[in-house]
C-alpha cells in the first residue's frame, strides 16, 4: 500500500514538473528577446525596417584627425535612435572603418538589442591616382590588393556586422578623372571575393557589389556598355547605383528649369514642382539601370548606394548658379526619396549622416561640406526637425552638445533662404550641356 502511494506521488510530481516546465517554456517563448535574430544582407536590403545611410564621422579639416571610438559611439547612438541600422563606409585604409566596427561591437556587448550593420567599402584606384603622374586608367593601383585584403580581414573579424562589401566607389565612372578604372578591374576583385565565399573564407551570406554612378551600371551612354560590365552585373549579388539630381541641376538641368507653363506659380510652388521633377529624374535613372540589367537576361536587386541633396553651396548649385541648395529643398528631396524607396522595397543609402568639412577644406561654403542631416554644431537640419520635436534625441549628444535644430527652429528663417529655380531659359546661361 505504501509503495503504491509512493508510486502515485512520484507520478503526480513528475506531471507537475512537466506542467511547470511547459508553462516556463511558454512564458520564455512569448517574452520579447533582447538578442536580435542574426540577419543577412538578403534580410536587410529592401527592408524598410532597416534604414540605410552613408557614414563619415570626420569632424576636422583633414582626415589625418581620425574620429575617436567615443565619438563614433555618439554618432551610432544618434543614428540608431532614428531607426538607421545599415551604414555605408568608403575605405579601409584609414582607421575610421575598423574603429567603427569596434564601436558597434562594443555597443552590442553593452546592449544585445543594439543593431547596426555595414556595407564595407574597399577603395579602388587606377595606377598613378592622386599623384603628379598622369593617371593610367587601363592599369590599377598596386595599393588595391592591400585594400581588398584589409576589407576581407574585417569581414572575417566582424561577420555579425559586415554584411556587404562594396568594391570601389564611383570607380568606373569616367568623370572621376583622377582615379577611375575600367570595369575589368572591379570584376576581377568581385570575382576574387566571390571565390573566397565559395572556399569558406568568407560567409556565404556576405553580399558583394560595387557602388557606382548609374551610367557606370549601363544606365547612361553606350560607351559604358562593354562586356566586362555585363559580366560584372552577372557577378555581383546586387547592384548599388548612385543618382544625384542635385548635381545635374547644373550639369543636365533640363528637368530643373521652370518651364513657361509654371511661370505664373508662386516661388514656393515653383520649388515644389521642381523637386517633384527631381524625384522623377532619380527614378528614371534607377529604371535605366534596371532596364539595362534586364536586357542582359539578369534579374537581381538594384539598390541606391548614394543619393543626397546639399543644404548649402557658394558655387554651381548656389544663388549664382542653379539655386538648388538650401535646407528646405534638401528636406523635400529627403522625404520624396525615403517615401519612394520604402514603398518600392529599395534600400537607399542616403548621403550623408553628418556634415564633413574635409571634403572641400579650402572652401567652407562648398556644397560637398554640407550634405549631412546634421551639421558640425550638433544641429539637426530642417528635414529631421520632427524627430527633435518627438524627443528622439533626448539625452543624446554629439561632442558633448545636445541635439538641437538649425535656424533655432525658426521655419520662417529657413524659408527666407529658399529661392525658386531658374527658368528653362536661364539654365542655358550656366549649363555645360546647353553651351
Amino acid at each position: 500500500m505504501q509503495s503504491n502511494l509512493r508510486f502515485g506521488r512520484n507520478i503526480a510530481g513528475r506531471v507537475l514538473l512537466l506542467l511547470l516546465g511547459g508553462i516556463i517554456l511558454l512564458i520564455v517563448s512569448c517574452s520579447p528577446s533582447r538578442q536580435p535574430v542574426e540577419k543577412t544582407a538578403a534580410d536587410i536590403l529592401g527592408n524598410p525596417d532597416y534604414q540605410a545611410i552613408s557614414f563619415g564621422s570626420y569632424r576636422e579639416l583633414s582626415r589625418d584627425v581620425q574620429p575617436t571610438i567615443p565619438q563614433l559611439k555618439e554618432d551610432l547612438k544618434i543614428l540608431s535612435a532614428m531607426g538607421i541600422k545599415l551604414l555605408r563606409t568608403y575605405n579601409v585604409y584609414y582607421d575610421e572603418a575598423s574603429n567603427l566596427l569596434k564601436a558597434i561591437s562594443d555597443l552590442k556587448k553593452e546592449d544585445p538589442a543594439f543593431e547596426m550593420y555595414l556595407m564595407l567599402g574597399a577603395w579602388i584606384d587606377c595606377k598613378n591616382a592622386w599623384t603628379e603622374l598622369p593617371p593610367d586608367h587601363n592599369m590599377e593601383s598596386e595599393k588595391n590588393a592591400g585594400e581588398i585584403d584589409r576589407a576581407v580581414a574585417l569581414a572575417q573579424q566582424y561577420p555579425d556586422i559586415v554584411k556587404i562589401i562594396a568594391v570601389g566607389n564611383e570607380a568606373m565612372v569616367k568623370w572621376a578623372a583622377s582615379y577611375y578604372v575600367q570595369p575589368g578591374v572591379i570584376l576581377k576583385w568581385v570575382n576574387h571575393l566571390q571565390n573566397l565565399k565559395k572556399q569558406g573564407q568568407l560567409p556565404e551570406t556576405l553580399w558583394i557589389t560595387s557602388s557606382d554612378n548609374f551610367a557606370s551600371w549601363g544606365g547612361g551612354e553606350s560607351e559604358y556598355h562593354v562586356e566586362d560590365l555585363n559580366q560584372l552585373i552577372k557577378a555581383v549579388d546586387f547592384i548599388s547605383m548612385h543618382t544625384y539630381p542635385m548635381h545635374d541641376t547644373h550639369y543636365n538641368p533640363d528637368f530643373w528649369g521652370v518651364p513657361d507653363s509654371e511661370e505664373g506659380l508662386s516661388d514656393l510652388e515653383k520649388t515644389e514642382a521642381a523637386m517633384l521633377r527631381a524625384k522623377g529624374y532619380a527614378m528614371s535613372q534607377y529604371e535605366s539601370v534596371v532596364s539595362y540589367m534586364k536586357s542582359l537576361g539578369v534579374n537581381k536587386p538594384v539598390h541606391i548606394g548614394e543619393t543626397g541633396w546639399s543644404t548649402q553651396s557658394n558655387e554651381r548649385y548656389g544663388d549664382e548658379g542653379s539655386r538648388a541648395c538650401d535646407e528646405y529643398k534638401s528636406a523635400v528631396y529627403y522625404k520624396h526619396l525615403r517615401e519612394w524607396t520604402n514603398a518600392a522595397g529599395i534600400t537607399c543609402f542616403y548621403f550623408e549622416a553628418f556634415d564633413e568639412q574635409w571634403k572641400d577644406a579650402a572652401n567652407p561654403g562648398g556644397s560637398e561640406n554640407h550634405f549631412g542631416l546634421f551639421n558640425l554644431q550638433a544641429q539637426a537640419k530642417y528635414m529631421i526637425w520632427d524627430l527633435v520635436d518627438a524627443g528622439v534625441f533626448k539625452g543624446l549628444t554629439r561632442d558633448g552638445q545636445p541635439i538641437t535644430k538649425t535656424f533655432n527652429g525658426d521655419k520662417d528663417a529657413v524659408m527666407k533662404t529658399v529661392k525658386a529655380p531658374p527658368t528653362t531659359e536661364e539654365t542655358k546661361a550656366y549649363s555645360p550641356q546647353n553651351n
